[in-house]
């Protein structure tokens, strides 16, 4: 079970633009840890701070990424590769488009084609309170897509046609009620 509660659709939180973070300190930093071991637990590649009922523009991602191996030989096994965004902010999008099948640990075993743009420039300030830029491309362009979207009340579901966002968001609500027991009507 991981160790903060995930909240899930239809919670209001998740709609609610997150705070800026003011200042890296100790709270923020154990913050930070509890975030990484509830997402590995969950288990999911990236989390926003809201996600968890803390309304800060704070993120983490670890696309647990194989060990490089040679020519010819399996992919090793994936290897933690944690990083941390405070406060990210997209500076640029691409004009090129790429679609993804994605998930979100607040919305479980749900997915979607999503088109995003295919790189970013983002700007951010990192675990250490040292100020940040940077371009990402392919899955962790993505997945900054996702999770800077979280920050500003938006889910991939978004994305989609009201149709199938309410078919997605009434399935996740009877799965809950199974889950825990309640009778479905």
């Amino acid at each position: 079970m991981p160790l903060l509660s995930i909240i899930e659709v239809p919670d209001p939180i998740l709609r609610a633009p997150s705070a800026p973070v003011e200042r890296v300190d100790d709270e923020l930093q154990r913050l930070i840890a509890d975030m990484f071991e509830t997402m590995y637990k969950a288990p999911g590649i990236g989390l926003a701070a809201v996600q968890v009922a803390v309304p800060r523009r704070l993120l983490v991602i670890d696309l647990q990424e194989p060990e490089p191996v040679g020519e010819g030989e399996e992919p090793g096994e994936p290897v933690k590769r944690p990083h941390v965004f405070i406060n990210p902010e997209v500076l640029h999008r691409s004009d090129a488009r790429k679609s993804y099948n994605e998930g979100c640990l607040s919305i479980p075993e749900q997915y979607a084609e999503i088109e995003r743009p295919d790189t970013i420039r983002l700007s951010w300030t990192d675990a250490d309170g040292r100020a940040q830029e940077g371009e990402f491309a392919g899955l962790m362009s993505v997945c900054l897509q996702h999770e800077v979207d979280h920050l500003n009340g938006v889910l991939f579901i978004d994305y989609l046609s009201r149709l199938k966002r309410d078919m997605i968001v009434k399935k996740v609500v009877k799965a809950r009620r199974e889950r825990d027991g309640a009778a479905v009507l």
